[in-house]
């Protein structure tokens, strides 16, 4: 059996229902490749094999990277790149981190404050090789195992974590918990006073599908969803601690008609807006249904 052999993967992954795509990618572009600036749904950490990769982002502004150096753009950054030479790359896709060592990384985060100006990292030796070894694998075949890759993610994540000095990682993970503050700031400041998905998105200035993969990946629920938890939530505050107009609070969260505010609120609460009211002014603490009907689910697709 010659060497060619025994480093050859020997079966096809392309049918595998639990083949991966999309988390950790290999890339290789030829010189003057563009990618105009677009803002990320997911965090990113991208890890430079061989070549010079500018890059223009608000953290890294007119960066060069070249061969083992490596950034992070966290989810929401809007990133530009072009390839000064010939280049190819990893790019490491993700949500959560994947964590071995969960102290190490509290760690990190407690110690995380921003620099004065963010540099890439390179790579020690450990990540080196590991890099190269998953570039092979990474080229053999466009899908690759789930349970491989999530090995490798697991892998990655405890080099970085744990082989890099607590003030140099720190610097380089600050930038995932400032946009995840800022969109969440976001969100919060703004989420009563649109009517819909697509207006939420246009007032962030996201495209509607770029809004919703961006909310779904940081919230875990779609939009729709999340706004109509905090619709009830706020309908119910306001009729049990509030002495506001039953027409009043329906106008205040978009309903159209009263007939369609009461619907929603037999459906959300169990009775009628006045009803609740009075049950409440009685000592009952009223709750929110969590089974939610056919009804409403329609009404909820269509408000996204």
């Amino acid at each position: 059996m010659t060497l060619d052999t025994c480093c050859t993967r020997q079966i096809d992954c392309t049918l595998c229902p639990q083949k991966s795509e999309g988390v950790l990618v290999y890339n290789q572009y030829p010189q003057g490749q563009h990618f105009s600036a677009e803002k990320y749904t997911q965090n990113c950490m991208l890890f430079m094999l061989k070549g010079e990769l500018l890059v223009n982002s608000e953290e890294y502004p007119g960066t060069t990277l070249q061969s083992n150096q490596f950034i992070l753009q966290a989810i929401g950054s809007k990133v530009e790149l072009l390839a000064l030479t010939d280049v190819e790359y990893i790019v490491y896709w993700f949500t959560e981190l994947p964590l071995l060592c969960e102290e190490r990384y509290k760690e990190i985060l407690k110690h995380a404050e921003s620099p004065l100006t963010y540099a890439p990292l390179t790579a020690v030796s450990m990540l080196e090789g590991m890099l190269d070894s998953l570039a092979g694998y990474l080229k053999e075949q466009h899908y690759a195992c789930s349970k491989y890759v999530d090995i490798k993610c697991q892998e990655l994540v405890y080099i970085l974590t744990c082989y890099y000095p607590l003030h140099q990682i720190s610097a380089f993970f600050y930038p995932i918990s400032t946009y995840t503050e800022s969109f969440q700031y976001f969100v919060m400041q703004n989420y009563d006073k649109v009517k819909n998905v697509e207006e939420f998105a246009h007032l962030g200035g996201y495209t509607t599908t770029t809004f919703r993969r961006l909310f779904k990946n940081m919230y875990g629920v779609p939009v729709y969803e999340w706004i109509l938890d905090k619709k009830r939530e706020g309908i119910l505050n306001d009729l049990q601690y509030t002495k506001q107009r039953i027409s009043v609070i329906s106008t205040r969260y978009g309903f159209d008609s009263l007939s369609h505010f009461a619907h929603f609120c037999k459906d959300s609460f169990g009775d009628t807006p006045r009803a609740l009211r009075k049950r409440s002014a009685n000592g009952e603490k009223i709750t929110i249904i969590k089974e939610k009907s056919e009804g409403e689910n329609e009404s909820a697709e269509s408000t996204d």
